[in-house]
């Protein structure tokens, strides 16, 4: 069976109806050739010496690994040449990264998070990589970008997608006209469309969620847990299944392949501090949910529609299946005071 290359798809997505712009499929093409470099980095381990941490910690106060610096200076050199973008931003960088001045400047901007669950590489566990693109605004043309013109709500997403680094490494992706899984042929290097236009199957009974936070969580999301926990004999009328990888990559993909509702709620002992960054997670993970079907919502407003106050914001998740996440918000409605 011949196969369709990520190059194809695109070109196709240029000749459809929505007329995608050619600088968006050569941007896509470039971010899509980093994960592949990526991916290869992460097959060595520590034959490549990518294991292991640094000492120095990045804006978020997390010790950073070898591997996320390597992924981002991958990312940020395979993509400020090209013409393609104004600027990027990543959740390694404590600012933005302007395309430097001796190369042309683009209309894009790009957001990436380079390795999600990083945590996870020492032990062999699936991480991934996680992008987002937004175009810069009419306002930016002739001067410099700035981080205001990245704090745009998830809606106004031009494409999002993930790489996958497992037992296959797989690139998922949206222009906005579905989702479409494409698979690495390590032989040639070249991307297989596999998968698509994906659809997130319906009330399929599992949920992911870190039992060990229990102690942050609102009185809503304890509710819904312990009704899924009580299995059969609960409100829910049957069992469910758990699953929890420490990766939002690996845990949404599963979602998008099987079905359920992932969850990483806000602190709800400490109002705002939450775990999962709004521009270069929640939004685009938001969008590719979205557009298989599913719902996505901070445990009440859809995340899509957030108006971000600052680049590395964070906010509560609740995204998949959009029964079980109006199930989290009935719960939330339920838990308020009378």
């Amino acid at each position: 069976m011949q196969r369709k290359t990520l190059t194809r798809f695109l070109i196709e997505q240029q000749q459809g109806p929505r007329a995608m712009p050619p600088q968006l499929r050569l941007l896509i093409e470039t971010v899509a050739r980093a994960c592949k470099t990526i991916s290869h980095a992460i097959s060595k381990g520590a034959l490549g010496d990518v294991l292991g941490e640094l000492s120095r910690e990045n804006i978020q106060g997390e010790v950073q690994k070898k591997l996320d610096v390597l992924a981002n200076e991958l990312l940020l050199e395979a993509n400020e040449w090209g013409g393609h973008l104004a600027a990027m931003a990543s959740e390694e960088m404590e600012t933005l990264h302007r395309v430097p001045n001796r190369y042309p400047k683009g209309e894009y901007l790009l957001l990436f998070d380079p390795i999600d669950g990083s945590s996870n590489i020492d032990v062999d566990i699936s991480v991934g990589t996680i992008f987002s693109v937004l175009k810069a605004p009419e306002s930016a043309s002739g001067r410099d970008v700035t981080e205001a013109d990245f704090l745009q709500p998830g809606a106004r997403q031009i494409a999002a997608g993930y790489a996958i680094y497992g037992p296959q490494t797989l690139l998922v992706l949206s222009v906005g006209t579905g989702v479409y899984e494409f698979t690495l042929d390590r032989e040639i290097g070249s991307w297989k469309l596999t998968d698509g236009p994906m659809t997130i199957p319906e009330q399929y009974p599992e949920f992911a969620i870190n039992m060990s936070n229990r102690r942050q969580w609102s009185p809503a999301v304890a509710r819904y847990v312990e009704e899924r926990v009580t299995g059969a004999a609960g409100p829910c009328g049957r069992d469910y299944n758990m699953r929890w990888t420490g990766s939002m990559v690996a845990d949404v993909h599963r979602i998008l392949k099987r079905g359920g509702v992932f969850l990483y709620p806000a602190d709800h002992r400490q109002p705002g501090k939450a775990r999962l960054r709004l521009m270069y997670e929640a939004n685009p993970m938001a969008f590719l949910v979205e557009q298989a079907g599913g719902a996505a919502t901070d445990g009440r407003v859809r995340l899509m529609e957030m108006e971000p106050a600052a680049l590395h914001q964070r906010v509560g998740v609740v995204l998949g299946d959009r029964g079980e996440v109006a199930a989290v918000t009935e719960a939330a409605i339920l838990a308020e005071p009378a």
